[in-house]
């Protein structure tokens, strides 16, 4: 196990340095806009500075989403008055067990293509469609038909949860 130690120097600035060689190393200044930030390479290493232009990260997915993305803008086209069963995903982009579901959201929507419609909504972006349903955690799914909610799974839970939902849903 790799120890680390942390120290405060006389002149207010935080070191920290952590054993392992891979890890990032970071200098605080009392002045807020000095912050410099390096990430060790094996070539070299990548600094970042409080006053460099900015950059802009994309985020790449390993996979096509199937489940199509539903905002406060199109839900009442897309689920309120879908006459198909609808199953929506409500999540946070920073939420780790949300990604788990989008995994089985995406298989679903496969499996089910033509019979219910998948859609997955950000509950940060789009707060007022959560609020209305009472989302207080994500995940969370809803199930709708005719513009009804019919079920709701809380969590993160096994795939067949929500394929015994879904057939609920389609039986009645």
């Amino acid at each position: 196990m790799a120890s680390s130690s942390t120290s405060v120097t006389p002149s207010s600035h935080l070191a920290a340095k952590l054993a392992h060689p891979r890890a990032i190393s970071s200098h605080f200044s009392s002045n807020p806009n000095s912050l410099n930030i390096s990430f060790p390479l094996k070539n070299g290493s990548f600094k970042l500075r409080r006053n460099a232009p900015s950059i802009t990260l994309k985020t790449l997915f390993a996979h096509d989403p199937k489940a199509a993305v539903v905002t406060k803008d199109t839900w009442e086209k897309s689920v309120m008055n879908s006459d198909a069963p609808i199953l929506v995903e409500f999540y946070a982009s920073w939420c780790g067990p949300c990604m788990m579901v989008h995994r089985i959201i995406d298989e679903i929507a496969s499996e089910y293509a033509g019979r219910v419609s998948c859609f997955i909504l950000n509950t940060d972006t789009d707060f007022p469609v959560a609020e209305v349903y009472n989302i207080m955690a994500v995940p969370v799914e809803l199930l709708f038909k005719n513009g009804e909610r019919k079920e709701s799974v809380v969590g993160t839970m096994p795939k067949e949860y929500y394929i015994a939902a879904i057939e609920r849903i389609l039986k009645s």
